[in-house]
Parts: structure tokens; sequence; C-alpha cells
């Protein structure tokens, strides 16, 4: 019951606010919007249309920020991030 509440004010936000685009950050969010198959590592950077809650969405997945903080190679996983987000910035432009 809890999760299909979650479920109806995440579709009432994504209805109301009509993004362009939707930077998705981290597993956590990608599984909450596309289900637990997801795996941010195989797709971030990437430009996906998926159907959410009946409507198409476009979406650029990246890395949480916290787990740039928490990387070995810190240099390394900023500009990843930084990368995923010049690709989400070049959608929008």
């Amino acid at each position: 019951m809890r999760e299909h509440r979650a479920h109806l004010r995440q579709r009432r936000r994504l209805h109301a606010v009509e993004p362009e685009l939707i930077v998705v950050l981290g597993a956590t969010a990608g599984k909450a919007l596309l289900g637990s198959s997801f795996r941010v590592t195989q797709v971030r950077g990437t430009v996906l249309e998926e159907e959410i809650h009946g409507r198409w969405e476009r979406l650029v997945p990246t890395v949480h920020p916290s787990a740039v903080l928490r990387a070995e190679d810190r240099d390394g996983a900023y500009r990843g991030l930084v990368t995923d987000l010049e690709v989400a910035a070049r959608v929008l432009a």
C-alpha cells in the first residue's frame, strides 16, 4: 500500500512538471523510475526514452554526486559526472 502511494505521488509530480528531460542521479533514482533491473553503469551518459506512468520521458542517467566523493579516483569520477551532465545540457540546447 505504501509503495502504491509513493507511485501515485511520483506520477502526479511528473505530470505537474512535464519535464523536458530527467537527469537520473544514481541507481536508487533509476530503479524508482525504471524498475529493479536498472543499472546506472550500463546506461550512464546516454539519452533514454522510456514510458513512465503513461508518458514518454527523455532521461539521462548518471551516478549520484555523492558517489564522486566516495570514489577512489575522485578526479576520474568527477570528469565522468561532468561528461554525463554535458550530454544532458546538449539535449536541452
